[in-house]
């Protein structure tokens, strides 16, 4: 039987809009990512001024295709996509993933895409503007499509007043984020807030109590280094983090991932490091391969596999541990970490 869309559920549930409120005003909480699902969405990269290599673009829509298939094995997907890319979009797609026309630039789910929130027993969005990572590239379809998807939903919308990224912070789903500070405290996001502004902020837009920070990296890629590709919550204060067996002291990511590994060990959580890959398809210096870049979603793990047998497997047993009962599932997505993310940074989850 076909499952029913998540649009049928909002309708069904009575998710529908209400007067505005802001972060404070609300009793919002943003559930952990191993909750259970109602479906995920992805977006669909088509902008040639961003990809302006349009055989480098195939790739990167097989790529985000196959992601989308291998979670609509598990759960409900849709893809947000202009309605004149959903014929192209269409052939590459299972028919199990539905289709929104929903316009789009680029791929990042987790950035542009909506942060769905349970506020009381009413869905909403949770909004942290999207703003191209603080200007840094083309935005004018993505920056609306939290707010595009919560028409079509019919659900509230709750600012947060801050400009930025959900893969910019990590949460456990039970009242603890961590985030790095290049991410957040940056001229071009959030102007003029400090680190306990923001922060304040942050902990409203989650329904959270308590945040980790650690410096990070700015101006070295253009997230200015998402805590996703480093270190991921896999349950209450426990922290699956993913570091360099040899780390380069003149590589600035890898002193500020050292340095989030000891904040993360100093506020008394429970860390397993596993190492990145040492043997890798991709050699570009900016190559983003991480295992920590992973999705949970219904019964499985939608994990990166970058061909070093080794370190594969290392990051595979990992997750088995972290994740019991669940299928690890694993894609070459090398073309994801051309372009500076993962598997996480290109889908969102809608809370059941």
């Amino acid at each position: 039987m076909r499952r029913r869309s998540v649009l049928a559920n909002a309708a069904a549930f009575g998710f529908f809009a209400k007067g505005p409120l802001m972060a404070d005003e609300a009793n919002l909480h943003v559930p952990a990512e191993e909750h259970r699902h109602a479906g995920t969405f992805l977006m669909w990269p088509v902008n040639r001024q961003v990809h302006p290599d349009m055989v480098f673009l195939d790739i990167l829509q097989d790529t985000i295709a196959n992601i989308a298939n291998a979670i609509a094995e598990f759960e409900p997907v849709i893809m947000l996509a202009a309605k004149s890319d959903h014929a192209k979009a269409r052939k590459l797609l299972s028919a199990k993933v539905e289709l929104w026309d929903i316009p789009t630039e680029d791929l990042w789910a987790r950035d542009a895409g909506p942060l769905f929130a349970w506020q009381d027993d009413e869905l909403v969005i949770s909004h942290i503007q999207f703003d191209g990572w603080g200007k840094k590239q083309v935005h004018s379809h993505d920056a609306k499509v939290a707010m595009r998807v919560a028409e079509r939903l019919g659900l509230q919308i709750i600012p947060s007043g801050l400009y930025g990224e959900a893969g910019g912070v990590e949460h456990d789903g039970h009242g603890l984020l961590i985030a790095h500070e290049s991410s957040w405290i940056e001229a071009e996001r959030n102007p003029g807030m400090t680190r306990n502004q923001v922060e304040r902020k942050l902990l409203q837009a989650y329904g959270a109590d308590r945040m980790i920070w650690s410096p990070g990296v700015q101006g070295e890629d253009i997230t200015d280094y998402h805590i996703d590709s480093l270190a991921r919550f896999t349950g209450p204060g426990r922290v699956l983090i993913n570091l360099p067996d040899t780390p380069d002291d003149q590589d600035p990511f890898h002193m500020a991932a050292l340095d989030t590994h000891d904040a993360l060990e100093a506020a008394g959580l429970d860390i397993e490091v596993i190492p990145e890959p040492n043997k890798r398809r991709i050699n570009s210096i900016d190559f983003v391969a991480s295992y920590a870049n992973y999705y949970v979603c219904n019964g499985a793990i939608i994990a990166p596999q970058f061909g070093d047998r080794t370190t594969d497997q290392i990051a595979i047993d990992a997750l088995h541990r972290h994740y019991p009962g669940r299928e690890v599932v694993t894609l070459n997505v090398d073309a994801l970490g051309e372009v500076g993310g993962g598997i996480h940074c290109a889908t969102q989850q809608i809370p059941a």
